[in-house]
């Protein structure tokens, strides 16, 4: 009778643990002479996953190793950090509220169904639920890519609560000038910088004097979609960076950010919507109707009327196709169109 094993008790019968340097990679011992080892590979539950595949197991243990958790931590680890820092902030917020259903208790990835994301979303019952309903079909179809399962997305099929969206809104010259009179400089400066260039608040508040190039242009690389711009300064772009400059001349200590605050320091998204919030709301304007991220589709619809070239607007907005350009701008304000005579 052979000794009972004492460590790696989580292994089943037949799989061996070998450590390989900072990795431990696992086995599968199929006994005989001379002894045969199949590679499980180093993921211990692709590892266990593919013991139960070998041992033709009609109750395979890994299927309650691969629980939703599982899979999210590692896709944590191996994709949130390739997406842009805002993103990435957003998703780790939704992990919590996903664990919080699919873990408690634990659930394995293959015993979730449709009815399982019907029932988180009524859970929820808001907007936010469905980004992280949106973010779960992510996961899945990451974790089937890399083979945790063979099963179709158990989102497919399942409605959200729809989002209305913003992209029937029009900021108006009229709106933007109320909510520009009771503006802060700090704010003032953003908001100009936003609808001069078209780009977004996070791209706006990242803009430095190094970005300020000797060709005279404006250096910009998105944080979403890493599109690379030159925006070239000239006209109110020209005046409003003259002005941004001199008055960060006025301050003793002072950043290399061009957006800064009354102190002269890099003015955060933070304050920045603080600023925006006081503005809007001395103006005596709304939230739905009027949010600093509205500058960008005012500038791409601006860009696209006065040019007369919808194709000028996509070369600002950083817009890999012209079709997505069309969209967004078109909802804007409505196609513009001749009579019938």
């Amino acid at each position: 009778m052979g000794r009972k094993p004492s460590i790696n008790l989580n292994l089943p019968k037949g799989v061996r643990a070998r450590k390989r340097g900072a990795k431990i990679w696992y086995y599968l011992d199929t006994g005989g002479k001379p002894r045969k080892e199949i590679p499980l590979g180093n993921d211990y539950a692709m590892a266990i996953k593919k013991w139960a595949e070998l041992e033709i197991d009609a109750t395979p243990s890994h299927a309650a190793i691969i629980t939703f958790r599982y899979v999210a931590e590692r896709y944590t680890k191996k994709v949130i950090p390739t997406k842009a820092p805002s993103t990435q902030k957003g998703n780790l917020r939704e992990l919590v509220w996903l664990y919080k259903f699919f873990d408690n208790p634990p659930a394995p990835l293959e015993k979730i169904e449709p009815i399982n994301i019907r029932q988180y979303l009524d859970w929820r019952g808001n907007i936010r639920g469905k980004r992280e309903k949106a973010l779960f079909s992510h996961i899945w179809n990451w974790s089937r890519e890399q083979g945790y399962t063979n099963l179709p997305n158990p989102c497919a099929g399942i409605k959200g609560i729809s989002e209305k969206g913003r992209k029937y809104i029009y900021i108006e010259d009229s709106v933007f000038n109320a909510v520009y009179e009771k503006a802060s400089q700090p704010l003032r400066d953003a908001m100009d910088m936003a609808y001069l260039t078209g780009q977004r608040p996070a791209d706006v508040l990242k803009m430095t004097d190094h970005d300020i190039g000797v060709d005279n242009t404006l250096s910009v690389t998105q944080n979403k979609t890493k599109a690379r711009l030159r925006i070239s300064i000239e006209g109110e772009l020209a005046i409003l960076i003259k002005r941004i400059l001199t008055r960060k001349a006025n301050h003793k200590v002072r950043s290399f950010s061009l957006i800064v605050d009354d102190k002269g320091q890099r003015l955060t998204a933070c304050a920045l919507r603080g600023h925006f919030d006081r503005a809007r709301e001395a103006a005596g304007i709304n939230k739905e109707s009027f949010q600093f991220r509205d500058l960008r589709a005012k500038a791409g619809t601006d860009k696209a009327e006065s040019s007369g070239d919808i194709r000028q607007a996509q070369k600002q907005l950083g817009h890999s196709t012209i079709t997505m350009t069309e969209h967004y701008v078109r909802d804007r304000k409505g196609s513009k169109v001749t009579p019938t005579k």
